[in-house]
C-alpha cells in the first residue's frame, strides 16, 4: 500500500530548521535534568515504601495527601489504579509512596500504621483498608539504576557493531547519534513533566531505542540501493529520493503504531502512565530523528570528507558484507 506517490520534499534543504528543533528540546529536556526536576526517579530505582489501599468509594486523591500532610506525611506520591483499569478487583485502589526510611522489614509495619493511622484520622469520605506493603531498599535501586544503564549502552553498542558490519561506521554512528538524541528527548520529556521514571519507562525506552534503529535501517537500506542506481547524482539528491521512497512506509507503520500507544496512554489508566507516555513521545521522535538526525548525518560527514579531499565512504554499487 502505498500513501505517496512521486514525493520530491527536500528533506536536506529543511535541515537547519530540524537541527534547531532538535536542540530546543535537547537543550530544554538537559536544563530540566540538571537543574530543575533532575532525572525523577520512581520507587524502583530510590527506594521507598509502596502502601497499596483500597477504598469503599471513588477515592479523591487531593483529600488523600491533605489527610496525610496533615498527619505529617510529606513528599509522598499518590497513583490512582483505579481509571481505566481491567480487572474490578483494583476499582477504587490507590498506590501510596512513601520515602525511604528503614530497610528493615519493620518498616513494612511501619508504613502501613502510618498511613492507617493518617487515613483514620484525616480522611472521612469512606472506608478503606490497606492491601499490601512492599519496600524496595536503596541499595536494590541502584543495582537497578546500574543495571538500566547497563542494558541501555549495550543495545547501543550492539546496534553500532551490526551497522558497522551490516553497511559502513558512518551508518552505525549516524544511527546510533540518532537513538540517543531520541533516548535524551525521551527522557528530558519525563523530566519537564515531573513524571517518574520506572522500569516499566526503561523497558519503554528500551523499546523504542529498537523502534527508531529499525526505521532508521528501512532508510538507510534504501539509500544504499539507490547510490548503485544513481551513480552520478549528489549524495544528497540520492538521501532526498531514499526518504521519499520510503516515505509510505513510515507514516503507515509510526503512524499506526502511534496510534495503539496514543490509546493506551489515553484509556489504559494511570499505571500505564509512563509507560505509553514514553512511548508516544518516542515513536514520535524516533520516526522524526530517522528523516531529520540521521540521513543528513551521512550527506555532513561525506561533505566534510570531501572538504578535506578525502575519498568518500559511500560508494556507489557497495554492497553489505555477509
Amino acid at each position: 500500500m502505498e500513501l505517496f506517490r512521486d514525493v520530491k520534499v527536500d528533506w536536506l534543504g529543511k535541515k537547519w530548521y530540524f537541527l534547531g528543533f532538535s536542540l530546543i528540546f535537547s537543550v530544554a529536556g538537559l536544563l530540566s535534568i540538571l537543574f530543575w526536576h533532575h532525572i525523577p526517579l520512581g520507587v524502583d530505582f530510590k527506594g521507598g515504601t509502596l502502601v497499596y489501599v483500597k477504598f469503599d468509594s471513588a477515592p479523591d486523591n487531593a483529600h488523600i495527601r491533605k489527610s496525610l500532610d496533615a498527619a505529617g506525611l510529606h513528599d509522598v506520591i499518590i497513583q490512582s489504579i483505579s481509571s481505566g483499569a481491567m480487572n474490578a478487583s483494583t476499582s477504587n485502589e490507590v498506590i501510596i509512596s512513601l520515602p525511604i526510611r528503614d530497610t528493615h522489614e519493620s518498616a513494612l509495619d511501619a508504613g502501613r500504621r502510618d498511613i492507617v493511622n493518617a487515613l483514620t484520622a484525616n480522611y472521612h469520605d469512606s472506608g478503606f483498608e490497606v492491601r499490601n506493603v512492599e519496600i524496595v531498599g536503596p541499595q536494590v535501586g541502584k543495582q537497578l539504576t546500574h543495571q538500566a544503564e547497563l542494558a541501555t549502552l549495550y543495545s547501543l553498542a550492539g546496534m553500532l557493531v551490526y551497522l558497522w558490519f551490516r553497511f559502513e561506521l558512518i551508518y552505525g554512528v549516524a544511527a546510533v547519534v540518532a537513538v540517543f538524541h531520541d533516548t535524551l528527548i525521551t527522557i528530558g520529556a519525563f523530566s519537564l513533566t515531573n513524571k517518574e521514571i520506572t522500569l516499566t519507562v526503561i523497558a519503554a525506552i528500551l523499546t523504542l531505542i529498537g523502534y527508531s534503529m529499525n526505521d532508521t535501517i528501512v532508510v538507510f537500506d534504501r539509500i544504499r540501493e539507490n547510490l548503485r542506481s544513481m551513480r552520478r547524482e549528489p549524495l544528497a539528491e540520492v538521501v532526498n529520493r531514499s526518504i521519499n521512497q520510503t516515505l509510505s512506509r513510515t507514516v503507515l507503520t509510526s503512524g499506526l503504531t502511534f496510534l495503539t500507544v496514543l490509546s493506551l496512554y489515553l484509556f489504559g489508566g494511570e499505571v500505564l502512565h509512563g509507560f505509553s507516555f514514553a512511548l508516544v513521545v518516542g515513536i514520535l521522535i524516533g520516526t522524526y530523528s530517522s528523516i531529520a538526525v540521521a540521513a543528513p548525518m551521512l550527506v555532513a560527514y561525506q561533505n566534510w570528507r570531501a572538504s578535506r579531499g578525502k575519498a568518500a565512504v559511500l560508494p556507489a554499487g557497495k554492497r553489505a558484507r555477509t
